[in-house]
C-alpha cells in the first residue's frame, strides 16, 4: 500500500521568504543564458521545490502547427523532446482555455498521454500559460502526487509569475537563435563579398597583365619585329592570375605575402606596376612597422594591388608612389599618381566605367571591414590620391568611427613621444595621432603623406629645429598648422617662429590638457597663447632703430622676415653670399636682434 505524501506546511513569513528567494536565483540564472533546456530546468526545479512538488513540465507551444514540444520534464515519464498534438495533455487543455486550469486529478485531463502505472500515481495538476506579447509560446505544468494536495488559484497566480520567467528564457532562446543565424547569414554574405573583390582584384590585375602583354605583341607585330617573347610574357601572366584566381577561392592570402613582409610584396607591385606601365615608383615608410594581424596586412595588399591595377589600367600616370606610415593604433596606406585623374563625385553618381567604380567601392569595403576607412581624392588631369586608415586592432561592435583631428607628433626622444601619443589620446578623444616621428626629414615625408591637421614638433630638434621646420611646412603647404613644444618663454627663437606662422607654443612642463587644448585650437584655425607668451611679446615690441638701415640693408632684411637663406637672397640680389652675411650682421646690429629668426619675428609685430 503506498503511502500519501505528508503536505509541506508553510508560515506566511516563510513563504514570502522563498518566493523571493527562488525568484532571485531564477533571476541570477536568466542572466546572460541561452541555453534553453538547461535554463527550463533549473527554472522548474526552483518552481517544484517552493511548491512542494516533485513532478512537473515546461512545453513551448506553436499554435499555428498545432503541436507542444515537451522542452523539459521531471518525475512524469521522461519525455523531453517530443512532441505532440495540441488536442491534448495538460498543455492542450492550457491553449483552449486561453488561461490557467486547475484539476483535482489528473485523470480529469482529456486526452492526458501519462499512461500506465505512473498514471494513477499523479493527482492535483495545475497548468498556467506562457504568454510574451499576448501570443501563449508554451505551458508550465504541475503535478502533485498527494492525494490530499488541491491547488488554489494563489498557487495559479505564483506559478503565472514563475512562467514569466520561462517566457523570458524562451524568448531570449529564440532571440539568440535568431541572432546566431543572422550572424551566420552575415558571415556568408561577408565572405562571398570577400571573394567577389578578391576574385575581382586578382582577375583584374591578371587581366591588365596579359592585355599589356598582348598589345606589346601587337605593336611588336605591327613594326615587323617578333612578338614571342612579349607572347610568353603574356602566357605566363595568365597562368599567374589562375593561379592565384584558385588560392583566392580557396581563402588564401596573396602568393607573393607567404615569403615576403608588407613592404617588400609592396616593392614587388611596385616593380610590377613600373615594367608594365614605364611608370616611376616610390614607396616610402614611415615608423616602426608594428606586429600588424594578418588579415590587416592582407587587406592593405590589397587596397595597394587594387589601386596600382587601377593607375597602370586607366590613369595614363608618369609616376606613382607608394607610403606606408605606421602609428601607435593605426596604420596609414597611400597611393598617389600623376595621372588624368577623374570626377570623384560624377563616378558615384553615374559610373562610366563600371570596373574602377566595383573596385573603389572594393577598396572601401575592404577598410570598413576592419574599421578602416578610404578616402579617394582626384581631379581630372591633376592625379588621384588613395588614403586608406586601418586601425592596428579591430574597434569593438560598440565603437562608432567619426571625424577627429588629426595630428602628426614630432620629437626625438622616443619615450617623450609615446608620452605625448598617449596623453593626447586620454585628454582629448577627438584627436588622433596619425604618426610619430624624431627628426625633420621624417616629419616632411610624413606631413606630405598624410596631410595631418596639425604638426606638434619639439622645438629643439637636430639638425633642423621647429622654426625651420615651420618654415618648410609652411613654404610647401600655405595651411599648414605647427604647434611647438617650448622650453622657455624666453627663447629667442619664439618670435621667429611666430613670424614664419608657428599657430601655437606650449611648454614642455604643460599638462595633458593644456597640450591637447593647444592642438585643438591650432586645428580649429585658432591661436592659443600662454600670459606669459603674450608678455614676451609685449617686450619684444623694443625694436632697434631701423631708420638706420640703408636701402641695401632694409633690402635684405625683408628677404630675412620671409625666412629666405643667405644663397637664396644673394641669388635674388645679385649679389655674393658673403656680402648678404655682411648685410645680416649689420642689420642685426642696428636693430637689437639677438638672431636671425629675432629678427624675422619682428616683422609680425611691425605688421
Amino acid at each position: 500500500m503506498m503511502h500519501a505524501e505528508k503536505p509541506i506546511e508553510y508560515s506566511k513569513a516563510d513563504t514570502v521568504r522563498a518566493q523571493y528567494d527562488t525568484l532571485a536565483a531564477m533571476a541570477g540564472d536568466l542572466a546572460g543564458h541561452f541555453a534553453l533546456e538547461p535554463l527550463l530546468e533549473r527554472i522548474l526545479r526552483h518552481t517544484l521545490e517552493l511548491l512542494g512538488c516533485e513532478n512537473g513540465s515546461i512545453c513551448t507551444v506553436d499554435e499555428a502547427a498545432g503541436r507542444y514540444r515537451k522542452e523539459v520534464d521531471l518525475g512524469v515519464g521522461c519525455q523531453s523532446g517530443r512532441v505532440f498534438p495540441l488536442d491534448e495533455g495538460v498543455t492542450g487543455e492550457v491553449v483552449r482555455a486561453r488561461g490557467s486550469v486547475i484539476f483535482s486529478e489528473y485523470g480529469e485531463v482529456r486526452g492526458g498521454h501519462i499512461d500506465g502505472p505512473e498514471r494513477s500515481r499523479l493527482h492535483a495538476t495545475i497548468g498556467v500559460p506562457i504568454r510574451w506579447n499576448d501570443s501563449i509560446i508554451g505551458a508550465f505544468v504541475l503535478f502533485s502526487r498527494d492525494q490530499a494536495r488541491r491547488f488554489t488559484a494563489a498557487d495559479a497566480a505564483l506559478l503565472e509569475r514563475f512562467a514569466v520567467h520561462a517566457g523570458i528564457a524562451i524568448t531570449n532562446s529564440r532571440l539568440h537563435a535568431v541572432a546566431e543565424e543572422r550572424t551566420r547569414e552575415a558571415a556568408v554574405s561577408a565572405e562571398r563579398e570577400r571573394v567577389v573583390r578578391d576574385v575581382h582584384d586578382t582577375v583584374g590585375r591578371g587581366l591588365a597583365d596579359i592585355l599589356l602583354n598582348v598589345d606589346e605583341a601587337d605593336r611588336l607585330v605591327a613594326t615587323g619585329l617578333d612578338p614571342r617573347n612579349a607572347l610568353a610574357q603574356a602566357r605566363t601572366a595568365a597562368r599567374s592570375a589562375l593561379r592565384e584566381t584558385q588560392r583566392t577561392v580557396l581563402g588564401l592570402g596573396p602568393e607573393s605575402l607567404d615569403s615576403h613582409s608588407l613592404s617588400e610584396a609592396i616593392a614587388l607591385e611596385l616593380a610590377w606596376a613600373e615594367s608594365a606601365a614605364g611608370l616611376q615608383t616610390r614607396l616610402v615608410v614611415v615608423g616602426e612597422p608594428g606586429a600588424l594581424a594578418a588579415e590587416t596586412v592582407r587587406q592593405i595588399f590589397r587596397i595597394v594591388q587594387e589601386s596600382l591595377t587601377n593607375v597602370v589600367e586607366h590613369a595614363a600616370a608618369r609616376s606613382v608612389r607608394v607610403g606606408l606610415v605606421y602609428g601607435e593604433g593605426e596604420v596609414t596606406v597611400l597611393v598617389d599618381d600623376d595621372g588624368r585623374g577623374f570626377d570623384v563625385a560624377g563616378l558615384a553618381v553615374a559610373p562610366s566605367r563600371p570596373q574602377r567604380g566595383l573596385g573603389l567601392k572594393g577598396l572601401a569595403a575592404r577598410a570598413q571591414h576592419l574599421g578602416g576607412t578610404v578616402h579617394v581624392e582626384s581631379t581630372p588631369e591633376w592625379g588621384t590620391r588613395v588614403r586608406a586608415e586601418l586601425p592596428v586592432a579591430a574597434p569593438t561592435r560598440d565603437e562608432m568611427p567619426r571625424p577627429r583631428w588629426q595630428v602628426l607628433v614630432v620629437h626625438p626622444n622616443a619615450i617623450i613621444r609615446s608620452g605625448l601619443v598617449r596623453m593626447l589620446g586620454l585628454a582629448e578623444p577627438d584627436v588622433q595621432v596619425v604618426a610619430e616621428v624624431a627628426d625633420a626629414a621624417g616629419a616632411m615625408e610624413a606631413y606630405d603623406l598624410l596631410r595631418p591637421s596639425v604638426v606638434l614638433a619639439d622645438l629643439d630638434l637636430p639638425h633642423v629645429d621647429g622654426v625651420q621646420l615651420t618654415s618648410h611646412l609652411r613654404a610647401a603647404d600655405p595651411i599648414a598648422r605647427v604647434v611647438l613644444l617650448i622650453g622657455s618663454v624666453t627663447d629667442d627663437r619664439l618670435l621667429g617662429a611666430s613670424a614664419v606662422g608657428a599657430a601655437g607654443f606650449v611648454e614642455q612642463d604643460a599638462d595633458a590638457a593644456a597640450i591637447a587644448r593647444s592642438v585643438v585650437a591650432a586645428a580649429r584655425g585658432d591661436v592659443l597663447l600662454t600670459p606669459a607668451f603674450l608678455s614676451r611679446f609685449t617686450v619684444a615690441l623694443t625694436s632697434g632703430p631701423a631708420d638706420q638701415l640703408t636701402a641695401r640693408e632694409r633690402e635684405v632684411r625683408a628677404l630675412v622676415e620671409l625666412g629666405m637663406p643667405d644663397k637664396r637672397i644673394a641669388n635674388k640680389l645679385g649679389i655674393s653670399v658673403k656680402t648678404v652675411e655682411k648685410h645680416v650682421g649689420s642689420v642685426l646690429r642696428k636693430t637689437g636682434a639677438a638672431n636671425r629668426t629675432a629678427l624675422a619675428g619682428r616683422s609680425s609685430l611691425r605688421r
